[in-house]
């Protein structure tokens, strides 16, 4: 499946070039600083999982957020979602790897969903943007809504 999304990838890039290579050209160099532009970003993620994977056997990850971890594991889950500032692009691989060193997938669907919904972070941005009722009402309802994703989870992957 990896590899048809490249073929579709570069077949879609040689169309390109086939009707506009001036265009083409334009949209790989502003492909490439966008990519310039998350490398540094994307490394240090990278860096840092290594490191918490390198420190964390199997045995403690699967005991602080492994499947019989239960509910604690999940609302540790969770917690660490909502104070964590990563991208989609490097949880979701994270996510693979913490289930592969025994995580469970509750744990990782609370993780995962409040690192994507809830933003302990940026709390004070969005407080100035939409004010505090708002901010925590919705940060709040989306840490919830995540409990309730990973209850769903659990009991559909069970």
């Amino acid at each position: 499946m990896d590899n048809a999304v490249y073929v579709i990838a570069a077949v879609a890039l040689g169309l390109s070039w086939f009707k506009s290579k001036e265009k083409t050209i334009q949209a790989l160099k502003k492909a490439w600083k966008s990519f310039e532009n998350i490398l540094p970003q994307f490394l240090s993620i990278l860096l840092l999982i290594g490191f918490v994977l390198s420190i964390l056997t199997p045995s403690q990850i699967s005991s602080l957020i492994g499947g019989d971890s239960g509910w604690i594991g999940v609302l540790l889950a969770s917690i660490l979602g909502s104070i964590t500032l990563i991208p989609g692009f490097i949880a979701f691989p994270l996510a693979a790897a913490l289930i592969k060193s025994g995580a469970g997938y509750m744990q990782i669907a609370a993780f995962i969903s409040t690192l994507m919904m809830v933003g302990i972070v940026t709390l004070p941005m969005e407080i100035k943007f939409f004010g505090k009722k708002a901010a925590y009402l919705r940060n709040g309802l989306a840490f919830i809504f995540s409990l309730i994703v990973a209850l769903v989870m659990g009991v559909v992957l069970k």
